[in-house]
């Protein structure tokens, strides 16, 4: 299916009536590849001025068989939605490795990879479609909390910023085929505001209109985001936006995410995704949580009718996602509620109007 439009309208068709399905860690299945220094480089790279290897997105221009390779392995396992590998692809990200020229093409090439494993999916199994998720990443600097303790008016980003590299990000994003756009691991809701102001401004000069997730990080168990935020005050800071879904990602597993998608589950009126992690890390920093202890934990969300995405975070790989596939594949989509019309304002916590 070569048409975006098309395949927007079929995936809004499909999320009637199942649970779709997100893809797991791109980093973690690429720290299985043990890359050096060199392979991160590539040709291209080979005398660039500094170090670059944990520049996981670069590697859609120096070692795209690999990307490919991970994205036709989330496939087979049965998901439907491939992020892309652009997490850190904004130019105030790359400027870590001074690679902010490189923001667009990154974007473009990590995009285009995804598209050619959907294609080639569809091609071997006529009729299966799959749809590319351009991943629109938090990038590394915050534009709510000062960096500098000892001056804490401080930012080291602004709004303009942010809005000008998410809309360079955005750009390359959609010509290279995405077709949705994904705000994840939020920490700080004003930087996703710039992205969502972003994404408004681009599909407005696109003449587009593409579906845009949206998924925030609860930082520990005190309930809230970096920036101080509950669920419920995150929520009605982004609604405006009227996204394709809402939901949670990255920082906790499964167990601990659970009463903040409960939480989610009955305030939202669009869809609810969750892609947790698997589990807490361990002592070495790694995820030990089997697939199918993750799957019987995130079933449980979708037998009691809380979700309409799932997929995985930190930690999980294809097994991860073809057990939660399998575990729900019977599962009905959350019905989508109907919230009564109020004002909804948030500070760090939710005022909703009476």
């Amino acid at each position: 299916m070569n048409d975006r439009k098309e395949r927007i309208a079929l995936l809004r068709k499909r999320a009637e009536t199942k649970i779709l399905i997100l893809d797991g860690a791109m980093g973690t299945m690429i720290q299985r590849h043990r890359l050096s220094e060199e392979d991160y480089r590539g040709e291209r790279f080979a005398d660039w001025k500094q170090d670059v290897k944990g520049n996981n997105d670069l590697l859609s221009l120096t070692q795209p068989d690999i990307i490919k390779g991970i994205h036709l392995e989330y496939i087979a396992a049965g998901a439907d939605l491939q992020g892309t590998n652009t997490f850190s692809a904004t130019t105030i990200a790359q400027a870590d490795y001074g690679m902010e020229s490189l923001a667009y093409e990154i974007n473009f090439e990590s995009a285009k990879i995804a598209r050619a494993a959907c294609d080639e999916w569809e091609a071997a199994h006529p009729g299966d479609v799959r749809f590319v998720n351009g991943a629109v990443g938090p990038t590394n600097r915050t534009a709510s909390i000062s960096p500098d303790v000892n001056n804490p008016g401080f930012r080291g980003v602004n709004f303009d910023q942010l809005r000008e590299a998410y809309k360079e990000a955005v750009n390359g994003l959609l010509d290279g085929g995405a077709d949705t756009l994904l705000v994840e691991t939020i920490f700080d809701t004003l930087n996703a505001k710039a992205a969502l102001f972003a994404i408004d401004e681009v599909l407005e000069e696109r003449g587009e209109d593409v579906p845009v997730m949206i998924s925030g990080t609860i930082t520990d168990a005190s309930g809230r985001t970096l920036s101080g935020q509950t669920t419920e005050a995150f929520y009605n800071s982004v609604r405006h936006a009227k996204p394709f879904s809402i939901g949670l990602n990255c920082a906790l597993g499964a167990a601990q995410l659970r009463p903040y998608v409960q939480e989610l589950s009955r305030i939202a009126e669009c869809r609810v995704s969750v892609y947790p992690n698997a589990g807490l890390p361990n002592e070495f920093g790694e995820y030990d949580q089997s697939d199918a202890e993750m799957a019987e934990l995130v079933k449980e969300w979708a037998d009691t009718g809380m979700v309409n995405l799932l997929g995985g975070c930190c930690g999980t790989t294809p097994p991860h996602i073809k057990a939660i596939a399998d575990a729900v594949a019977k599962s009905a989509p959350r019905k989508l509620p109907k919230i009564e019309p109020k004002m909804r304002l948030s500070g760090l916590e939710p005022f909703n109007a009476a």
